[in-house]
């Protein structure tokens, strides 16, 4: 009889055996290995890389061209445990002035020791993300692409709140303009007049909810954080409106940095939704655009990364997006994924319309889940958090 250990299980199988606490340290160790890829690394040295990495019993994959040189740049993927790389950072280390080297070195330490990812609001309150935080989308608009989102009046808008808050939601996301796909835009002056009633509203009732405004406009930002808001959720990434950046440095406010190609009227484009590898190309744009901010005085705390499902992503492409979410994930600012009841989940499930998309969405939030991210945004929160908090659970067991 034998029976087959998940590599996550090893530590706890040891632990259940007459093993010494020092040779279980030393074998769990073993059991788990730790993909990594690193970018732009010079051909000679990529070499020594893959040389050091054999030598000691782990791999690096490199592209043709490296081995002479005829390439300047490679990308790596290196194939190895912790310990691997602990003995590779001490080798790597002698050599850190040689060929940028030393760049190599500094990746593989923030991956093995990756930042906690926190979120400090624009009023001073933290977000440890203990837990999966769960978003609650209050659309404040007439053209939503799901009609159970819209709220109009005061008292629907606090009785929807209420419900969000009573059923597990940590964050509420008044939105003020639909950006599905083909829709119009709409100025900022008709966005703010939906949106900072609404948040003043919700701040009065709810002083101790966080309010989220999804808007690319800097100037409703601005209306949307001196009437109470929180966090701004930018489906721009903050390239929309150059003053963005300045709006939430100001308030100290954290930014919600999503990918989308496009606007929602051209995003449907099929030149569009093209990409090399969705996944890794997505991370690297959003990494470059945290970078941007970073430079312009943000810190990671104010920082999070949203992919962008539905956003110039066709159906093949979201569930890239959804299958190598973890690659965006351990870069020390939190993870955000945003696919509730949207387009593609109707087609996987066979053309749904939007109101049929409850259970194609909570898998959606259970990937997350695995994935390592930290929050989900969602118009059924009462449905999404029980899922998610079993799946923590279940997590959590045998650690």
């Amino acid at each position: 009889m034998y029976l087959s250990i998940p590599c996550d299980q090893v530590a706890y199988e040891l632990s259940r055996m007459d093993i010494h606490p020092v040779g279980q340290k030393i074998m769990a160790g073993k059991a788990l290995w730790r993909p990594v890829k690193i970018f732009r690394v010079k051909s000679p040295a990529a070499n020594i890389i893959k040389q050091e990495c054999l030598a000691i019993g782990a791999e690096c994959a490199d592209e043709k061209g490296t081995v002479n040189c005829a390439s300047e740049y490679t990308d790596i993927l290196l194939l190895g445990r912790r310990d691997h790389y602990e003995r590779l950072i001490s080798k790597l280390s002698t050599m850190a002035a040689w060929f940028g080297i030393g760049q190599v070195v500094d990746d593989l330490k923030a991956f093995l020791c990756p930042e906690k990812p926190e979120t400090v609001l624009a009023d001073g309150r933290i977000l440890s993300y203990s837990h999966m935080c769960v978003m609650g989308i209050l659309n404040v608009t007439p053209d939503s692409f799901y009609a159970g989102s819209r709220v109009a009046s005061g008292s629907v808008l606090l009785a929807r709140a209420a419900k969000m808050l009573e059923d597990g939601a940590e964050i509420l996301d008044v939105g003020g303009e639909s950006t599905r796909p083909n829709a119009d835009p709409v100025t900022p002056e008709e966005e703010q007049s939906r949106v900072v009633k609404a948040v003043e509203v919700l701040q009065k009732h709810y002083p101790e909810a966080v309010l989220s405004v999804d808007t690319y406009h800097a100037a409703t930002a601005e209306a949307a954080l001196a009437a109470g808001a929180h966090i701004i959720n930018d489906v721009t990434a903050g390239t929309a409106d150059a003053a963005m950046l300045d709006v939430c440095l100001k308030y100290r406010a954290p930014l919600i940095l999503m990918h989308m190609r496009g606007t929602p009227r051209t995003m449907v484009r099929p030149e569009l939704e093209q990409y090399h590898n969705t996944a890794e190309d997505v991370a690297a744009y959003l990494l470059q655009r945290a970078d941007v901010c970073l430079e312009r005085g943000f810190t990671k705390k104010q920082l999070i990364l949203d992919p962008g499902l539905g956003f110039a992503k066709n159906v093949e492409g979201n569930l890239e997006l959804c299958k190598g979410l973890a690659e965006l994930t351990g870069q020390g600012m939190p993870v955000l994924l945003a696919g509730s009841r949207k387009r593609f989940v109707g087609a996987v499930l066979g053309g749904l319309p939007a109101e049929e998309r409850l259970e194609g969405t909570m898998a959606l939030s259970a990937a997350a889940v695995y994935a390592g991210a930290q929050m989900v945004r969602v118009h059924d929160v009462r449905e999404n958090v029980r899922l998610i908090r079993m799946l923590e659970a279940i997590r959590a067991c045998r650690q």
